[in-house]
């Protein structure tokens, strides 16, 4: 077995953790810095349809993430299996996983596609797509589907390059991506003059980079991991496995669409096209500033997983101790950044003065207890690494559903459009308090299996 994988239990924890999180952290922000930039492009393309353009990304997001959110189920809990069987020196079953998820993610992702174009229009509509949003929005939609197979098998393939300890390929993978997004994107939407429909040509031409460059390290000789086609016949005890680790980034992803679906249609009652394109400007930012966060918990990840199946837990507690300061530290750095830079950073998108005074008053409300994310993250990502789909589950669901969507529906009751706004922070700090709960108790469980 190669050392890129034996490094995972025997580098020191705090020099690991650095090296599979920076790149992990650096691939993650140019993989969100060009989904920013499509956004800034488009709603500086359309100038007077602006708010209908952004609004019109706004609303094809939830799609985006519920391929999303099925790419990271397959892949993390994919992930999860290979790093343990890699530390239990179980290369054989490492590999028949790897076959498998890498079928799901093409059949799936085929099925995504084939479903979204056949359903376009209700799907929208049901997303919140009003009659001015809707033409945008299928037009830029229709186009990101074609490429969901390609989206999908690399987002799988990229989490499993992860697992084995190799974060530079996967930090690779999305800056080639991502820049090459960025670069094509002025050419296709100013360029060619296509406007929103270039912004989704690009983006899906930046999927096939990803793919090809995957395709050729797993094939290359350079991986842990050999891929055989033999290993694509499906196993049903590793699907049901994948499936139950899968559950939890499943359930974190999907409930995010879930969330920006409910979201949508109450800015719809409350406020029409313009809260929406905040709302859109808003969760971009969010999860730009988040791109640190998930590059941490990527490479916090394996470590986990690999020592907790060799059974050195105090590798386990050491870096889940140092996982939960940075991450802490990373969380009020990005509110402080959101709460301070408003302003600044919705002008970048348009130069309606409206939709930038609006969106600074609301960012500076959802922003309000941001610091609290980082243990979040941190401690769903550790049941997930620990193979303990149940609590990594609770804790996905949390913030997003169990606490978010019923503040949803109650606030805005009360303190109309300004409700929508603070659902926000409530729930993160109700999240908050079941989430350190749940970390100190199982804490306490490694802590006496270390002893």
């Amino acid at each position: 077995m190669k050392a890129q994988s034996e490094m995972l239990g025997t580098e020191k924890i705090s020099k690991l953790l650095f090296k599979l999180s920076a790149p992990a952290t650096v691939g993650m922000v140019v993989s969100g810095l060009y989904n920013i930039v499509d956004t800034i492009f488009v709603g500086r393309a359309l100038g007077d349809a602006s708010v209908q353009g952004i609004a019109a990304i706004a609303v094809s997001f939830p799609v985006l993430m519920i391929s999303m959110a099925i790419s990271l189920a397959i892949g993390l809990g994919g992930a999860s299996i290979i790093s343990r069987r890699l530390g239990a020196r179980d290369l054989e079953g490492a590999e028949r996983t790897f076959g498998n998820i890498i079928g799901m993610s093409v059949a799936l992702g085929t099925l995504v596609a084939i479903l979204g174009i056949v359903f376009i229009t209700p799907i929208l509509e049901l997303f919140g797509a009003t009659p001015t949003i809707l033409p945008f929005a299928k037009e830029y939609l229709q186009i990101l589907l074609y490429g969901s197979p390609v989206f999908m098998f690399s987002l799988v393939a990229n989490n499993v390059a992860r697992s084995e300890g190799n974060a530079r390929v996967a930090m690779l993978t999305m800056v080639i991506s991502g820049v090459l997004n960025i670069i094509l994107d002025p050419i296709f939407i100013f360029g060619l003059g296509m406007g929103i429909k270039g912004a989704a040509i690009a983006t899906v031409i930046s999927y096939f980079s990803a793919a090809i460059f995957l395709v050729k390290y797993f094939v290359s000789g350079h991986s842990t991991l050999v891929f055989r086609s033999r290993d694509l016949k499906p196993d049903l005890p590793i699907i049901k496995e994948v499936c139950a680790l899968g559950l939890a980034p499943f359930a974190r992803n999907s409930s995010m669409s879930i969330v920006v679906v409910f979201v949508n249609n109450i800015l719809a009652i409350y406020g029409g096209d313009l809260p929406i394109a905040v709302y859109g400007i808003f969760n971009r930012l969010l999860v730009f500033a988040s791109m640190p966060l998930i590059g941490l918990l990527q490479g916090m990840q394996p470590i986990i997983g690999f020592n907790y199946g060799a059974g050195n837990y105090g590798r386990v507690l050491e870096t889940l101790k140092l996982s939960l300061w940075i991450s802490t530290a990373i969380a009020v750095f990005d509110f402080v950044l959101l709460y301070v830079m408003a302003e600044i950073l919705f002008s970048a998108f348009t130069t309606d003065e409206l939709l930038i005074e609006s969106g600074v008053d609301a960012t500076r409300i959802m922003v309000l207890a941001v610091p609290l994310l980082g243990i979040q993250f941190i401690s769903a990502g550790m049941y997930q690494a620990l193979g303990k789909a149940l609590p990594s589950f609770i804790l996905s669901m949390a913030r997003q559903t169990i606490f978010l969507l019923p503040l949803l529906f109650l606030l805005p009751l009360m303190y109309d459009l300004e409700g929508v706004w603070l659902a926000f922070p409530v729930a993160d700090a109700l999240a908050f308090v079941l989430t350190s709960w749940m970390l100190v108790r199982e804490y306490r469980i490694i802590k006496a299996e270390s002893a």
